[in-house]
């Protein structure tokens, strides 16, 4: 978080509170509560959290104790403000079980305030991923308490199941989220709150298919430079397609994307297809350096365009005075010798004896690596008769890197495909900013924006977003139809990517904050009518459906898939331009889809419009 300068401090009660103004649109006011300097009290506050709750905190674990020095913190600050002359009616949203405790102490006090807890994900639900569980299927059979101390979160598992029972609203990011929340933390969430994004910082209007080629031309001068010697495919026919995140292998679905990559790889090279697939892998790992060999290729790739830039300034130079002097000019001398010297040496420069490598930095445990270790099994080592190409890229991007100059969102928009197909996604940032950006992506239906695209949108698939089902499916059948939608993407036309793309960044406003605030102002509704019922009353209403949300399939797609089949074994480039399909006309179409900003009006309560 940016932070301004220090406006004003405090001592009262020996606490250190810091107020300024946060770094971002709208510049918030924001309350910074120095949990270090009250660290003397942390065993008093720990007996009386024992007292009163029950749980105890074992003097190990940093971060809990930091967590019950800040939620003791907040009731205190929260009951500061409660005791003013005229007490205004107090909200407080509390989010994660780190801020829980507040929350708990704020019931426990009987605070006037009115509070919500939000879990963007259980603590529990992390950790039994994490251990190759098979969690969906198992979430009625789970003995909580024992799965939380078997891993020694019990305290913290308390924590988190304490603030959800004790808040006047419990809300989650999603409706997968939900059905986890209620069986681990016992307690049916009041409203679904999806997560947002700000669309205005990746609003990019009309130039948002300029911005993707843009960036596209420069991640293949990276390919340029990282397959030299070996660059032995059509870069106008390579579809670059990225994972990213936490390296989080199974959780993330890494594991399925790596073996549906051996399997289109297979599909590509019997159905001999031009098409050249680069599968990037961005999750930080452990690493010393970058790779010797992926550094060198850069710098080969960048000799060879200083020598083409050279030579091509002396063959300018000799043409315009040939033209000058009214002649035309003698092709055989406009190089000499120096300048065909020149260019072998650059071509002997290219020569490499090795396979272009997988990893740009050197791993510190490159027999471990989960990712390495996948790799070595299905072969895919970037040789020639590869259709797919694997890229590890252990670090997160950064324009001031050396190999890949590049912004992740950069990065992203020069992409033609984000694949995510997460075992374990409460919700799912990195898909939502894909189709904010105009990026196909494919998620699965055990992520909250799978399933909320599902809920939202008649037909997902025709506007960029493909829902692998993996909570229904095996793993071997989820990975064929992650291979199927990957072999289906690499056959379409750069006309069908061209329209695809305008489709999914139609979908932007869906995920707007402007639209997607609705469901907090809901839950602040209901928690402020449950803590104030004299004053306030909440009414639901149609905010928690999908009424008025949903979009239809795009006129210009074929209603069956048997009408997008071709009656001739290849069609035409004719029959490829579908003549049905108006951007203008599809565009106004989805805008009635979405619903008008929420209204309020102000009464008795607050209702919502």
């Amino acid at each position: 978080m940016s932070f301004n300068s220090l406006y004003w401090a405090t001592t009262n009660k020996h606490v250190h509170v810091y107020f300024g103004r946060w770094l971002i649109e709208g510049s918030p006011y924001v309350v910074l509560i120095d949990v270090a300097f009250t660290a003397w009290n942390l065993d008093k506050w720990k007996k009386e959290l024992w007292d009163n709750f029950s749980i105890g905190v074992p003097w190990f674990d940093r971060e809990a104790n930091d967590a019950v020095l800040f939620g003791f913190l907040t009731a205190w600050l929260l009951g500061e403000v409660a005791q003013c002359e005229e007490p205004p009616h107090i909200l407080a949203h509390f989010h994660e079980w780190l801020a829980g405790l507040g929350l708990a102490l704020c019931r426990q006090r009987q605070l006037p305030v009115a509070t919500i807890f939000t879990t963007h994900a259980t603590l529990l639900g992390r950790y039994l991923c994490a251990g190759s569980v098979d969690f969906y299927n198992n979430l009625a059979d789970f003995n909580v308490d024992k799965e939380a101390g078997d891993r020694q979160i019990y305290h913290r598992y308390c924590l988190e199941r304490t603030a959800a029972r004790c808040a006047h609203v419990f809300t989650t990011v999603s409706q997968i989220t939900a059905v986890e929340a209620e069986h681990l933390l016992k307690r049916k969430p009041d409203i679904i709150t999806p997560n947002g994004l700000n669309v205005k910082k990746f609003s990019a209007m009309h130039e948002f298919q300029n911005l993707h080629a843009q960036s596209k031309n420069r991640i293949q001068e990276f390919i340029r430079g990282h397959f030299y010697g070996h660059l032995d495919f059509n870069l106008d026919k390579c579809l670059f397609l990225f994972i990213a995140g936490r390296y989080e292998f199974s959780n993330k679905g890494a594991d399925i994307f790596l073996e549906a990559l051996a399997r289109l790889n297979y599909l590509l090279r019997v159905n001999h297809s031009d098409v050249t697939v680069v599968a990037f892998f961005i999750m930080p790992a452990r690493t010393n350096n970058f790779n010797v060999e992926t550094l060198k290729g850069q710098a080969v790739r960048k000799q060879l365009w200083d020598t083409a830039q050279t030579v091509k300034e002396r063959f300018g130079k000799k043409l315009y005075e040939s033209l000058l002097v009214g002649q035309l000019p003698d092709v055989s001398k406009m190089l000499d010798k120096d300048d065909f010297t020149m260019m072998k040496r650059a071509i002997f420069a290219t020569q490499r004896q090795c396979q272009p490598p997988i990893c740009t930095h050197n791993m510190l445990e490159d027999s471990n690596d989960p990712i390495l270790t996948c790799i070595r099994r299905i072969g895919l080592f970037n040789s020639s008769a590869d259709r797919v190409k694997v890229i590890f890229h252990p670090e997160f991007l950064s324009s001031t890197s050396p190999l890949l100059p590049m912004d992740y969102e950069e990065f992203v928009r020069g992409c033609h495909l984000g694949v995510f197909p997460s075992y374990y996604e409460p919700w799912g940032y990195t898909p939502a900013e894909c189709t904010v950006m105009g990026i196909p992506s494919i998620s699965t239906n055990l992520s909250g924006f799978g399933c909320f695209m599902e809920e939202h949108i008649a037909d997902p698939s025709a506007y960029g977003i493909y829902i692998l089902d993996r909570r229904y499916r095996g793993v071997d059948e989820s990975c064929n139809q992650l291979t199927s939608y990957l072999f289906q993407f690499c056959q379409q036309s750069r006309r069908a990517r061209i329209i695809q793309r305008n489709r999914t960044e139609r979908l932007s406003d869906l995920l707007d904050w402007r639209y997607l605030g609705r469901y907090y102002i809901s839950a602040r509704h209901m928690a402020l009518a449950k803590a104030f019922p004299d004053t306030y009353f909440y009414q639901p209403h149609d905010s928690e459906t999908a009424q008025g949300f949903r979009y239809p399939r795009p006129a210009s797609v074929p209603p069956s898939p048997s009408l997008s089949r071709h009656s001739s074994p290849r069609q035409s480039e004719a029959e490829e331009d579908d003549d049905r399909y108006d951007e203008d006309a599809e565009a106004e179409k989805d805008r009635l889809n979405i619903r008008q900003p929420l209204t309020l009006r102000r009464g008795k309560g607050w209702l919502a419009g």
